[in-house]
Order: structure tokens, then sequence, then C-alpha cells
């Protein structure tokens, strides 16, 4: 394997003392009500809001009850862009709108295509289904306002990372089997696919620097509390995937995720989905969350951008 540099262990280091191991759910849920915000030290870390871009906050109905919604246009495209729904991780119990400004921010300017970011109800405070409920809802929500969001909601991706990558391939089975929206791709960035915890890289790196196994073991029963890890529902990968959109799975050498991504790649290819799966040599969970730290993430986003533009192009 690959050596990490020493800017991700040193950043790893910094991030482990808000683990969520650390955390009870009286702090986690207290953590949910703050609000990031933007400023020079955040923006250093998570990136900032791509230049190009032109953002608005608004809704969508989630399934019991509004959930946040922000929606980032390119300033430069002449015409009505495609849609793509962004479904943020943060193991279902962290993660916002503003510490997602810069990966959806970057997608719309770069695909040329309208971004909606959700803000998803979060565990403890809901469980499962909720989060997937919600970001199946809010999707097919946005499909029917094509016209107030100025996109093609005939050409919608599905993107998400981490959690959200088991959320956005989540959106993709219930669209399928519920008849809802016809999805023209997913993007998965390292997601979680089997919450049996199966695969052998959580063990291979259960002490990684972002996200270890308890970590894992920590999201999990927060998320799930006791239920059916087996549910396709919450683990993908125990599906039938037939049927589904092409995808882009990608993938981080030293994760505990590494092979939930690459077995459910390996699925999809197996159920008939054209894949392409990418492992990042060198990279930790979550290296597209801090891109002036991780020198992979502009070949990883130029990578998903370039698949969503093929797949969302007017046929």
């Amino acid at each position: 394997m690959a050596r990490l540099d020493l800017r991700t262990r040193l950043l790893g280091r910094l991030l482990s003392a808000a683990s969520v191991t650390r955390r009870s759910e009286e702090q986690i849920l207290a953590d949910q009500r703050r609000e990031i915000g933007h400023n020079p030290v955040v923006d250093l870390l998570l990136g900032g809001l791509a230049t190009g871009v032109a953002v608005r906050d608004t809704t969508a109905a989630g399934a019991d009850g509004p959930v946040g919604v922000r929606v980032y246009r390119p300033t430069t495209f002449r015409g009505t862009p495609p849609l793509v729904v962004l479904i943020h991780g943060g193991g279902w119990t962290s993660g916002s709108l503003d510490t997602y400004d810069w990966l959806a921010s970057s997608i719309a300017r770069d695909t040329q295509a309208v971004v909606a970011s959700l803000d998803y109800r979060l565990a403890p405070g809901a469980r499962w289904p909720a989060a997937a409920e919600d970001s199946y809802a809010a999707t097919v929500d946005l499909v029917g306002r094509g016209h107030e969001l100025g996109a093609d909601t005939s050409r919608l991706a599905v993107v998400g990372d981490s959690a959200g990558g088991n959320l956005a391939a989540v959106v993709a089975l219930m669209a399928r089997d519920r008849s809802g929206p016809a999805i023209a791709f997913q993007g998965l960035i390292y997601p979680a696919t089997d919450l049996t915890m199966a695969s052998p890289s959580i063990d291979e790196n259960a002490h990684a620097p972002i996200l270890t196994k308890a970590d894992m073991l920590a999201f999990r029963g927060h998320y799930l509390a006791g239920q059916d890890p087996t549910d396709p529902y919450a683990s993908p990968l125990f599906a039938d995937l037939t049927g589904l959109a092409p995808a882009l799975v990608q993938v981080a050498e030293h994760d505990p995720l590494r092979d939930d991504g690459l077995r459910y790649a390996a699925a999809l290819q197996e159920a008939g989905v054209a894949v392409r799966t990418t492992t990042y040599v060198g990279m930790t969970h979550g290296f597209m969350a801090f891109p002036r730290i991780s020198r992979a993430v502009p070949q990883a986003l130029g990578e998903l951008t370039g698949e969503l533009r093929s797949a969302l192009a007017r046929p």
C-alpha cells in the first residue's frame, strides 16, 4: 500500500478529537444544531464556494415534512442544464449544506449542471429509514419542479459520498422499485454499501486516519439502532441491482469502506450495469472533503464531473 502523506496523518489526528466514538447522543444532537458557516479557517480546510456559481436556498418535500435544499447553478450556462442531486456524507449523524458547499458548487461549475444539495434528517434524532426516505422524497419533489429550478429534470443524476453514497445508491434503488424518476447516472464516492460490515478492508484499515472501524460501528449504531442491516434500503449490496443507472464508484486505498465500494461495483457489473471503478492510491476515507489537503482531489473531481457530463449530455 502507498504511504500516507504527513498532511493526511496530521489531519487524522486533529479530527480524532471529535470522533463520534467520543460523543454521546446528546452531544451529537447539540453538534447538529450548530451552524458551521464560512470563515477563512473553515474555507481553508473545506474549500469554500467555487466561483462562477449562483447559490440559493429553498426546501423540498421530505418523507415527513420539508427538508432544506441548496441549489447551485453555473452562471455561464446558456439553455437548460441537467439536474444533479447531491446527498452529503457524515455517517448519517453529521454533515450539512455549508460543509458541502465546495463539492456541490464545484460539481455545478465543472459539470455545467444545476446541483441540488439535500439536508436530510440525521440520526440519532431520526433513525433509519428517515434519511433514505427523505432523500428519495426530496428527489421526487425536485424533479417535479424543473421549471422553478431552471433545470432539465429529464436528465437526472444522484451523487453522494460515504453515508451520502449509501443514500444515493438507495435512492437509485427506490426510484426503480417505486417507478420513480428516471436516473441517468449515480456517482458513488467511497460509499457504505454493507452495514453488516463484512468487507475485509474494515479490519485491514481499522485504525486508518479520518475513519476507523470503531467510528463505523458507532455510526451504524446511531443510524440503525438494532434494525436489520441486510435490508436493501440500508445495505444496497443486498439488493437486486438489475436495471439500475450506470455508475462511477470511487474508493480510497486506506479506507475501511474501500471494499464496500469495490464489492458494490462488482455486484453492479454482475447485474449488467455499466460501472467504472477507481481506487485512489494513498488516499483515506473522506479525502474529497479536503480539497486543499488531499492531492488526489483534482483527479477525482475531474473524473466525476467528466462522467456526469457524458451521462447527462443531450441525446
